[in-house]
């Protein structure tokens, strides 16, 4: 059986290669700017309803679901995190830039800055670690 030219060529074979271009996207709950592929960000916003939510956001609604003394979906706790967002956001002076991914780590950061106060004992005195705990 003979083959033609024709019938011997294949047409051209289409290679689709994900795009690995990073791209800025800002989150729809707290504001915080993440860079990520667009392909990611597609799944993202097709799991939150169009909303791109940033890594942080996604665990805390995860949370929010956990949590619940309820059963909730994941689009009322996406609701209820953004509304405490929009809630924090509020509560800064009008000009404030910071975001509160920023706010969260500053305060962290002056937590871990503060003095520990040492436990007192029901006398009210200051209960010390035996001298043995210290390496001398």
């Amino acid at each position: 059986m003979a083959i033609s030219g024709s019938e011997s060529q294949l047409p051209p074979l289409k290679v689709v290669v994900p795009s690995t271009e990073a791209e800025f996207v800002k989150c729809d709950s707290c504001g915080f700017t993440e860079e990520c592929t667009p392909e990611y960000i597609s799944r993202v916003r097709e799991k939150y309803h169009g909303l791109w939510i940033c890594g942080l956001c996604v665990e805390a609604v995860k949370d929010e679901v956990m949590r619940s003394e309820r059963v909730i979906t994941t689009e009322e706790a996406l609701n209820r995190h953004i509304s405490f967002c929009k809630d924090f956001r509020s509560l800064s002076p009008p000009n404030a830039t910071e975001h509160p991914i920023s706010a969260i780590g500053r305060l962290f950061r002056r937590s871990l800055d503060s003095p520990r106060s040492l436990p007192s004992t029901p006398s009210g005195e200051v209960d010390v670690p035996p001298e043995s705990c210290f390496i001398e």
